[in-house]
């Protein structure tokens, strides 16, 4: 026995979690069942709340022109425009980069470094623009969606610094050294101590830079807002600098010496210790130590050595030597997956094609509107016509689609490194490198490398 199944058309309309975004997906008729019209449409957006940015010129095509089994966008909330955030434009060197100078015997020279950065007293130090605001969106709802404002620039007036009479220029109120520290501007005098760190001193906690012409020993503690800078050996203390650490000699921690730098560290050597920077470290040696740096780790002189110990390192380490003809167990850890950037970059450059085909598509279907408003669309244009609402349709998705990817991978990229490891002389056996996600057993001596990342591999190549 035969059933005819008669059956109408149906639509669903669904609303992106964002509320942003309204697309109509329609179910063809069955036997004869009756097709969807503009009414039916309206009718759906009104049950569902969309009230705002609707596609009347889409919806319009689509009750005229069905198009089955398929999500098309028919309204499209306004996006908030968010303030401009201010900006500071500091009007000295923030970077301070520390070079010391390799004499012709290849020996460094810690002492002329020119890493101070000195001012004046009623010397400008930097120039602020002030933020804009936002305008407010909405969605397809008809909801208000927040604009954020532009953010005040974060430049905290610090020691012996003082503001313009509309506060947007800041001055130095003293002769000294000027740094930029944790968003705080500050100009410092500084704290000598002529002799060692000891019983007769006690810790020093100073918001200056300090200076030590002796050593420091064991069990005490120097904290400076500045730079420390030893002219002795540091035994197995503790020295924590807002700035930079230098050691014209070096420190031997006995497995209790911590050093913590927010700029760089450069010393002579560094053994049995705990060593963190947030730029930099350079040294002759380092020995059966902890170490951490967030950019570069730079073995030089004479020696160039890494043995013992576990090293992480941001993005490069620059050695003669790593690891001994011993076998000392060296554990090596530089940066994550650089691939991520190269997928970035594909889908930044889609993106914009993305959006520069959606343009075409709608002066097309624009052009092609006003033809057939004057009745002047032959049937080989209407073709046209068709095939670009859904030329349009399909771009407006993989828009879509592209946007939500790049948006995650940016939240991965903010954490990723690039990874390098370049070694003048030997590696040796018994040294073990991670670079991201791969790692390797140096299991036989190399000579003159470069080890880097390649895919899920770690790379050996030419010095």
């Amino acid at each position: 026995m035969n059933i005819n199944i008669k059956k109408d058309a149906s639509i669903e309309i669904v609303i992106s979690p964002d509320k942003m975004k309204a697309f109509i997906r329609i179910t063809e008729p069955v036997g004869g069942g009756n097709p969807v019209g503009i009414q039916e449409i309206a009718f759906e957006m009104k049950k569902k709340g969309v009230i705002f940015g609707i596609k009347e010129e889409m919806v319009r095509y689509i009750a005229e022109n069905p198009i089955y089994n398929q999500s098309i966008l028919i309204a499209e909330g306004k996006a908030p425009v968010h303030g401009i955030n201010g900006k500071v434009k500091f009007l000295f060197n923030i970077s301070q980069d520390i070079k010391p100078t390799i004499m012709d015997d290849g020996s460094v020279n810690y002492r002329e470094l020119n890493y101070i950065e000195n001012v004046r007293k009623d010397q400008k130090l930097c120039e602020i623009t002030m933020p804009t605001a936002g305008v407010n969106g909405k969605t397809v709802l008809g909801t208000v969606v927040k604009a954020a404002e532009g953010k005040i620039p974060k430049v905290i007036r610090g020691a012996n610094v003082y503001a313009s009479g509309d506060n947007l220029s800041l001055y130095s109120s003293i002769n000294g050294q000027v740094k930029y520290i944790d968003e705080k501007l500050s100009v410092f005098a500084t704290h000598e101590v002529q002799a060692n760190v000891d019983n007769s001193t006690g810790n020093i906690n100073f918001i200056g830079s300090v200076y030590i012409r002796g050593n420091v020993l064991s069990g005490f503690t120097v904290e400076a807002g500045g730079d420390v800078e030893v002219f002795g050996v540091v035994e197995g203390a503790t020295i924590k600098a807002g700035g930079n650490i230098i050691l014209r000699r070096g420190m031997t921690g006995n497995n209790k010496g911590v050093l913590i730098a927010g700029g760089d560290i450069i010393a002579n050597f560094i053994e049995n210790s705990t060593a963190e920077a947030v730029n930099d470290i350079k040294a002759e040696s380092i020995m059966h130590s902890n170490i951490k740096c967030g950019n570069r780790l730079e073995l030089g002189g004479r020696k160039g050595l890494l043995v013992g110990g576990v090293t992480r390192v941001g993005k490069e380490i620059k050695a003669k030597v790593i690891g001994s003809h011993l076998a000392t167990r060296t554990i090596i850890e530089v940066g994550l997956d650089p691939n991520l950037r190269e997928k970035y970059k594909e889908l930044r450059t889609e993106v914009i094609n993305l959006e520069e085909n959606v343009k075409k598509a709608d002066q097309a279907i624009n052009l092609l509107r006003r033809l057939e408003a004057a009745n002047m669309l032959t049937e080989e244009k209407k073709e046209i016509l068709n095939k670009s609402m859904r030329s349009k349709i399909y771009y407006e998705s993989r828009l879509y689609e592209c946007c939500e990817e790049v948006a995650s991978l940016e939240e991965k990229l903010n954490m990723e490194a690039y990874g390098r490891i370049r070694v003048d002389n030997y590696i040796y056996n018994g040294v073990r490198v991670s670079i991201g996600s791969a790692s390797m057993h140096i299991k036989e001596t190399l000579q003159h490398s470069t080890l880097y990342k390649d895919g899920a591999d770690i790379r050996v190549g030419a010095f």
